[in-house]
């Protein structure tokens, strides 16, 4: 098994931050040809997905449904101001397993790999694994 962690930065509130190349140097400091590779994202105000990642026009949709579906006016009980990132946090998820074949993430033509903030800007961190198989 090899694992490491990588920084992401963002700048803005919220963005859809895609860290496919990152993910691919980490497959390919691993050298394995056939596994998995696992990311974990260890912060409870972003999250992780897999989208659309040639037109950016999704991810701007994605974040205005978001703000839609999660309102800023609802009475959170968590005191910090930042309640609504943690509900969004919780629709992407924290983690993601993508296949590793030929020493290649196994991704759709389309798709990309995003670190999704939604409590920024921030300087976060991705962990990640690569499980040879």
């Amino acid at each position: 098994m090899y694992s490491g962690k990588f920084s992401v930065s963002t700048k803005a509130h919220m963005q859809f931050a895609d860290i496919t190349r990152r993910a691919g140097q980490a497959v390919t400091e691993s050298a394995v040809a056939d596994g998995i590779l696992y990311l974990f994202n260890p912060h409870t105000t972003a999250g992780l997905t897999i989208n659309e990642g040639c037109d950016p026009d999704v991810q701007h949709d994605l974040l205005g449904v978001f703000r839609t579906i999660i309102p800023s006016s609802y009475p959170y009980r968590h005191a910090e101001g930042n309640s609504p990132s943690h509900m969004m946090a919780t629709l992407t998820g924290s983690a993601l397993t993508v296949i590793i074949a030929d020493g290649k993430l196994q991704l759709g033509t389309w798709q990309r790999i995003f670190f999704c903030e939604y409590d920024g800007p921030r300087s976060r961190k991705v962990n990640w694994k690569v499980i040879a198989g």
